[in-house]
């Protein structure tokens, strides 16, 4: 979780996990700066070194040995994490415009998103793959390789982009493919009349000689006009015939730039100062591709973004603390290790060059080092005497703070986050949101019931917004567990001292967040309360309504049903495991995933496919809101361990140790398992006691029909839904539940 030091006063947001942020945040975590609050907005939470991915690609590294995982790295600075993308920029409002969330506003803003090659003009060049954004284009290639391996030999792969990146590609991509048993083509392809044009000739002789060995047919003086059905079509009206484009030419900036008002240079890239600084928004700093230093102007490079990391937090700490920024001038050479794909390399810097295996061992251990950097982050330190910030007086004037309702959010701050959400209208909201009465009031349609239901949490992402969505779910899904439908919903909040402006965005993200989930179940807002507090905490009271005889309940368990859970398990040992910093990112953002989807599909599932019983897993884990379910129906019930479907990660972290904080209480239950002796030694045992926020439905269904409802659930898009065990008559036994293994 974000650990600000003292309440909010300044923003800094940055924008992309490129080589120049990471160092930011690792800086920034070694010192951090009172009432200075970090955003991080990453549209890839692994972001790859540019070093290590043709070694990679090659084969030599793993996904983790060659990837930093921004997540610990947000951590460790106490940086929020939003997991989005950023389509453009408000400079005017200091807003930050994401693609999946509402916009993000800035004191300082630092940009930091790479590039991606150009393929402006190029009829057909949808069909090419390009290699920026890495991860998509490691999927993409997978699918390249998939057909090539089915094809081999007679595959045809063209690389176009006669460069460092081009060379270095086509090379570890073809050493790959033939460890992998295939035998495709390769065929190079540049615009250039000779290929690594920035490089001295032996270097480029060096890898004439490489290639032809390789069998990589190179073709110079090709510009590519024209992706076809068939290939390539050079602009000398030559078709080079190929089955696959691998696009690897120059850089090329982001589209929405030119929206953004910043200036920019010809090529489209964010003009900076020699402190990194927008040379027309001081507010905003820019380093690594997507910035280009007007009076340094330099090729495009991941050397130059990891040395222009420490100047730019530098300059990010300066301008927050109203000091000078200090002026950066990258060098015009640097040594330049380019990889064979075979574990051979070739160094070129000025006028020499050398290669050979010991080139790459010494590549390999550069890039290593530079890497144990990001991934094995140190203790933190403070520093004794922290410069005042500009934010000083006012952080002492929120220091004492009255409880009771004086602790309420003003009443103008709640005015106008009100205005700025949508509004949903029902018919049966008689006074809502609209009206400034003191209560809502709602109507119960005849013949039907009301069912109530609350929850409220403390925050366990730092992102507001996703987590009002989460929330939101996790309180909706008790309504559906019982076959009801929402009517409306008080939400409960509790916000962290900050001032009225920052205070009335986070209120703004969470209850935008959760009407995403409100909205996607039919129900209404209508009011709710709000206080400050040390941390950020949310819930909602929910309403629904249902018909008395179409109520799904906990005590209708038949002997013979099949107990069918719908999404996977893991999210208290995956969650306490990421507040150690021990969690991958993709690990958590996985769970995430699975804690923003809806249970209102899967309710309406079971029920059609006969479900006589259901409850939402929640808290108590799976053996808890089990247990209910057989004491409520005065039946046992087997469950498979081995069925247990569980979120990626999670059976890491808890043969790690790993548990959440509530684990230790719902192990109790252990003593409802009959079997207890011999199932405790089971890989996945403790994911019956691990709580569960967002969690899936758990239903007894009829044993006839419960492999088609797991059909029907994943067709729906619950992809983990299983058959975990199966409901039995019951026994003379103290202990309702065994476990299969």
């Amino acid at each position: 979780m974000q650990s600000t030091k003292g309440p909010v006063r300044r923003d800094l947001v940055l924008v992309g996990g490129g080589h120049s942020h990471v160092a930011v945040l690792k800086r920034f975590g070694m010192r951090p700066m009172e009432g200075v609050r970090l955003t991080l907005i990453a549209r890839d939470v692994q972001t790859p070194y540019s070093g290590m991915l043709p070694g990679y690609l090659a084969g030599h590294y793993t996904y983790d040995e060659a990837h930093i995982d921004l997540r610990p790295l947000a951590q460790f600075a106490g940086a929020r994490l939003y997991h989005d993308e950023m389509v453009g920029l408000d400079p005017g409002n200091r807003l930050v415009l994401c693609r999946s969330r509402p916009p993000v506003p800035y004191d300082l803003l630092s940009i930091d998103t790479g590039s991606q090659p150009s393929r402006v003009g190029i009829p057909g060049a949808e069909r090419v793959l390009p290699v920026k954004p890495v991860d998509r284009f490691l999927e993409g290639w997978a699918r390249i390789a998939g057909r090539a391996l089915a094809a081999s030999p007679g595959f045809r792969i063209a690389v176009v982009g006669g460069g460092a990146g081009g060379v270095e590609l086509s090379l570890s991509l073809q050493h790959r493919l033939r460890r992998q048993g295939g035998g495709a083509s390769f065929l190079l392809v540049t615009d250039t009349a000779e290929i690594l044009p920035t490089h001295n000739p032996a270097v480029r002789r060096r890898f004439q000689r490489i290639l032809k060995t390789r069998g990589i047919a190179v073709h110079t003086n090709r510009r590519v006009v024209a992706v076809e059905d068939g290939g390539l079509r050079a602009e000398n009206g030559e078709m080079l015939p190929c089955d696959a484009v691998v696009w690897v030419t120059q850089a090329s900036a982001p589209a929405w730039l030119a929206q953004t008002g910043l200036a920019l240079t010809k090529r489209g890239f964010i003009e900076v100062d020699d402190c990194l600084r927008s040379t027309s928004h001081p507010g905003v700093y820019a380093a690594g591709d997507v910035a280009t230093i007007r009076n340094h102007p330099r090729e495009k490079s991941g050397v130059i973004a990891v040395r222009s990391g420490p100047p730019l937090a530098e300059n990010l700490r300066r301008a927050l603390e109203g000091r000078r920024p200090r002026r950066f001038t990258p060098q015009k050479r640097f040594l330049a290790l380019i990889s064979t794909g075979n574990r051979c390399a070739v160094a070129s810097r000025g006028r020499w060059s050398f290669e050979g295996e010991w080139v790459w061992r010494w590549k390999d251990w550069i890039d290593r080092r530079w890497m144990r950097g990001y991934q094995e982050l140190p203790a933190k330190m403070t520093e004794s005497a922290a410069p005042q910030t500009e934010a000083a007086p006012a952080i002492s004037a929120l220091a004492m703070r009255c409880g009771g309702c004086g602790s309420k959010v003003g009443s103008a701050v709640l005015t106008r986050v009100l205005a700025r959400l949508p509004g949903r209208a029902r018919e049966d909201i008689l006074i809502g949101l609209d009206a400034p009465d003191d209560a809502a009031v709602v109507a119960v349609p005849q013949g039907a019931v009301m069912v109530h239901t609350v929850d409220f949490f403390r925050a366990l992402i730092d992102d507001a917004y996703t987590f009002g969505a989460i929330a939101a779910n996790h309180s909706l899904s008790d309504i559906y567990a019982m076959g009801a439908r929402p009517q409306s919903a008080l939400a409960i909040a509790t916000l962290p001292l900050a001032p009225e402006e920052k205070m009335e965005q986070q209120l703004y993200e969470l209850l935008a967040g959760a009407l995403t989930a409100l909205d996607e179940g039919g129900a209404a807002l209508v009011g709710g309360h709000t206080t400050e507090g040390a941390e950020l905490a949310f819930g909602l009271a929910v309403n629904g309504i249902a018909e008395p005889d179409r109520l799904m309940r906990k005590s209708g368990m038949r002997a013979g049903e099949r107990l069918i859970l719908t999404k996977p398990l893991g999210t208290g040992t995956l969650f306490a495991a990421d507040m150690r910093g021990k969690a991958k990112g993709r690990w958590v953002d996985a769970a995430i995933a699975m804690m923003l989807q809806s249970n209102r599909r899967a309710a309406g599932c079971v029920r059609e496919h006969g479900a006589s019983a259901c409850t939402d897993v929640t808290g108590f884990g799976l053996l808890g809101h089990l247990l209910e379910m057989t004491r409520a129906s005065a039946m046992d019930a087997e469950i498979a361990l081995g069925a247990l479907p569980s979120l990626s990660g999670a059976p890491e972290t808890l043969a790690a140790g790993i548990a959440s904080t509530l684990a230790p209480e719902n192990v109790r239950l252990r003593r409802a398992i009959r079997n207890l002796e011999a199932a405790a030694r089971h890989p996945l045992y403790p994911l019956l006691f691990d709580p569960q926020t967002s969690g899936g439905l758990l239903a007894s269904v009829p044993a006839d029909r419960a492999d088609d409802c797991v059909e029907a659930l994943r067709a729906l898009g619950y992809a983990d839904a299983a058959v975990i065990g199966t409901v039995r008559p019951a026994s003379d036994s103290p202990e309702p539940i065994t476990l299969l293994f």
